[in-house]
């Protein structure tokens, strides 16, 4: 069959690199996609929000599945569309969406079906707001309710940080809509971990685990940002937090949502809080982590076409997922100055010697082609990847590689995969 998948960062061509093994696949189409995912697939120049386009796209190419990378066109309806039109499409719909395009309605999901997450007060009103943190407990979190590129969470371990945080969504509108409505809630404790599941509205499978790292620097100081870096698998998982996690979580979740009318259909993303009192949710996406997809997809072994084409089907019920038993580490190298200002349009060197070291894949993430050079073309530029026996290996192999990789004021952090060694060292695996 021919697919189409929507997007242009590293989720994308990890995606697009993982369904280029599948032999049920006859051409790849990527839109608009990007320097590195023009080696494997044709892009195609039209944008993630041109719903219409694709739409015209699929039917002119007789694409047998649409995969849809990022969060924005699921939320304005991507998925109606192209269903209606009798076009599989591996995403939810507008509907289920909801659970990462309004934390305000995922928030009050998880209360209705008492699923573990922190207790929040919603709010509207600038003054109300201020009012609400002179009686609060410190640190706290405040969010944005609408999509904000995962920028719009603000943990605030003062009042004044509270307040700038508010002033920045709700007046200074630096998200636009996304800010009109604010969740402040408790922050949580512990360790973060990401679950993923495949689920057809009605079954589901989960994906092996995986950790992302937010923060822009080391030791998880400073702002969020899209994602740094993540591996996977998260050591500090056991069977009984697996078990307590799917059945407190992950279960409740798809049934909650096939129970209120708006079965959910695609990956389902639970970012969680490991925490004293068992494992509590942070959020809701309702798509592949990036950069979680780049440590995930090298260590799945299945046809991840027919794994989602199973979903788009209804018969996710009988798949099995098999994992390599190898670690894998992803750092994400940035423009500098991202997540804040940057510039694009520099060289970048080093991607044939990164290329040659033993298991490890380049996934492009904001890179353009100009005759034979690459160029970085956004905030995050690279995600390098690496597969290893044992999560040192996996940072060590990874770590070479990157070093290989130049650009002028290229950064990355240099501590990704530094959590799992502490539970190496208490018995997890070597």
């Amino acid at each position: 069959m021919n697919i189409l998948v929507v997007g242009s960062g590293g989720r994308e061509h990890a995606l697009v690199w993982k369904i280029k093994k599948s032999p049920q696949v006859k051409k790849i189409y990527c839109a608009p996609g990007n320097g590195g995912i023009a080696q494997m697939a044709e892009c195609v120049a039209i944008k993630p929000a041109d719903i219409p386009g694709l739409l015209k796209f699929s039917k002119d190419h007789q694409i047998g599945m649409v995969v849809v990378g990022p969060e924005a066109p699921l939320a304005e309806g991507l998925a109606d569309v192209l269903e209606s039109a009798g076009i599989a499409v591996f995403g939810p719909s507008k509907a289920a969406a909801q659970l990462e395009a309004s934390k305000v309605f995922a928030k009050e999901f998880m209360r209705r079906h008492q699923i573990p997450t922190a207790e929040f007060q919603t709010f509207q009103d600038v003054r109300r707001a201020h009012e609400y943190l002179k009686k609060a407990e410190y640190p706290l979190v405040v969010k944005a309710d609408g999509l904000a590129g995962g920028k719009g969470v603000v943990i605030c371990k003062t009042i004044a940080e509270a307040e700038g945080a508010i002033k920045t969504f709700m007046v200074e509108r630096v998200f636009s809509a996304a800010g009109d409505t604010i969740i402040i809630e408790e922050c949580l404790e512990g360790e973060e971990v990401s679950i993923l599941a495949i689920s057809d509205g009605q079954e589901y499978v989960i994906l092996d685990s995986s950790q992302d790292h937010k923060r822009i620097f080391d030791d998880d100081l400073g702002p969020n940002t899209g994602g740094m870096g993540a591996y996977s698998p998260a050591l500090l998982l056991t069977k009984d937090l697996w078990d307590e996690i799917e059945e407190s979580i992950i279960a409740p979740t798809i049934i909650g949502m096939r129970q209120e009318g708006i079965p959910f259909r695609g990956v389902l993303y639970a970012g969680l809080m490991i925490t004293k009192d068992g494992p509590k949710t942070l959020e809701y996406n309702v798509r592949f982590g990036d950069p979680e997809a780049q440590a995930l997809l090298p260590r799945l072994k299945n046809d991840l076409v027919e794994v989602m084409f199973a979903a788009c089907e209804g018969r996710v019920g009988g798949q099995d997922l098999i994992w390599d038993d190898r670690e894998c580490v992803c750092v994400v190298v940035t423009s500098g100055g991202y997540p804040k200002e940057f510039q694009t349009g520099y060289e970048i060197k080093g991607l044939e010697e990164a290329a040659k070291y033993d298991d490890v894949t380049v996934f492009h993430a904001a890179t353009r082609k100009e005759g034979d050079k690459f160029l970085t073309d956004g905030g995050r530029v690279l995600g390098v990847t690496g597969l290893g026996h044992g999560v040192q290996d996996a940072i060590h192999r990874t770590y070479q590689a990157v070093e290989t990789i130049k650009f002028e004021h290229a950064f990355f952090r240099r501590d990704i995969g530094a959590k799992a060694l502490r539970h190496v060292k208490i018995g997890g695996r070597l």
